[in-house]
């Protein structure tokens, strides 16, 4: 008997410590390509929200999470799928935080995720066709989706009297679905469209572009395109030949780079980027001052959040296997239960663990909704001295 006893006692020592492990998370972004200048906090976000859970050793007895990063490109659809499927095959991630843009996104959904079982939360994939593609429950977005972007685009320039618009847009998935959206619901408001045309990423020279542009006319441009790429030079072109004086930007296009690049050339231009007001915005910014990147660049917050859900589904079904925690993110996302904040991952795994409900809050007052995305939230944002500054929340 004492003889078995022992050996129960070894077994369970065994097996508690077999319990806590490595749970590697994929961070696929663009780290090159057109939105590489908001890689780095977006990095950062997700980076810090696993230091916090594997710091708080609250995870699945302990267990720690690990970032492997991979290249996305964030255009290359060819190269995302090659990136995704490395750290999926040869690094054995649990799931990805990513991708970045919506076509490369779509492509590492349907060739690497799906066919793996993986689970992936993109920060910033934000393209309508998204909403209705299949995806075995493994998709999630903290972003919302572009149809909802066109609608605050249309409410937008309505409070600003803006009646006639010419529209760009970069040639991909991301570009053309914002574009349709806006169109639609800018022309549904009673607004002239007068034109609405495609641009091409990597070239060195959009006047050809912009001269089409300027001949149709409008009050505005909307440039829904890449500031790191034809975006800024769709912008660059407009204001060097002066067929614009004012322009809308889209959540592509608002960033730090666009106020470097363009400051006091740009004065009365304004646009949108996913962003929400509140405690939770407040608490991740000053965490990322405290860790040394910029909270309020666009997506950062997303990222912390994409993750944070990823280890709160992880402890809702007390397993690091994607096809048992995909089925949690919804519940741990959602009211009811304790309001947890940035900073606060260590508290809601606690409760979590005590089988209590948390509705996970975060840096962008998450909520999803079917089939698994953010109900939505943007700060709009106008140049004035040549400075980005924020001007209200819809």
């Amino acid at each position: 008997m004492k003889r078995m006893l022992l050996a129960s006692a070894a077994m369970a020592i065994l097996t508690g410590a077999a319990s806590a492990e490595e749970v590697k998370i994929g961070i696929s972004i663009g780290f090159t390509g057109p939105l590489e200048s908001l890689a780095p906090a977006m990095a950062a976000g997700a980076e810090l929200a696993m230091k916090e859970v594997s710091d708080s050793g609250k995870l699945l007895e302990g267990s720690t999470l690990v970032p492997v990063r991979a290249d996305s490109t964030c255009i290359d659809a060819a190269a995302a799928t090659a990136a995704a499927e490395r750290i999926v095959t040869s690094d054995r991630v649990k799931a990805i935080m990513g991708g970045m843009c919506s076509g490369e996104t779509i492509a590492t959904l349907q060739n690497v995720a799906m066919p793996n079982g993986i689970v992936m939360i993109s920060p910033s994939a934000t393209s309508p066709a998204l909403s209705t593609m299949e995806s075995n429950g493994l998709f999630f977005r903290t972003s919302p989706s572009d149809a909802r972007q066109g609608q605050v685009m249309s409410e937008i320039m309505a409070a600003r009297g803006i009646k006639k618009v010419a529209v760009t847009y970069t040639n991909n998935d991301y570009g053309k679905g914002l574009a349709d959206s806006f169109v639609a619901a800018f022309k549904a408001a009673g607004g002239d469209v007068t034109i609405v045309a495609a641009h091409e990423d990597g070239k060195a020279d959009y006047s050809a572009e912009v001269g089409a542009l300027a001949a149709a006319g409008g009050e505005v441009l909307v440039i829904a395109g890449y500031i790191d790429q034809g975006g800024g030079g769709v912008l660059r072109a407009a204001i060097d030949s002066g067929a614009f004086d004012t322009f809308e930007f889209p959540d592509g296009m608002v960033s730090q780079t666009l106020e470097d690049r363009f400051g006091k050339e740009i004065n009365g231009s304004f646009g949108q980027n996913p962003a929400a007001a509140g405690e939770g915005r407040d608490k991740y910014v000053a965490m990322g001052k405290e860790h040394g990147f910029d909270g309020t660049s666009a997506f950062s917050a997303e990222s912390y959040d994409a993750v944070a859900l990823m280890a709160f589904a992880m402890e809702a079904a007390k397993s690091s296997d994607p096809a048992q925690w995909k089925t949690k993110v919804m519940e741990v996302a959602n009211a009811p239960g304790e309001k947890i904040y940035p900073g606060e991952l260590a508290k809601g795994l606690e409760l979590i663990k005590a089988g209590q409900d948390v509705d996970y809050v975060g840096a962008t007052a998450v909520e999803l909704v079917p089939p698994g995305e953010s109900a939505g939230s943007y700060r709009e944002v106008q140049f004035t001295d040549g400075k980005l500054e924020v001007v209200g929340y819809r």
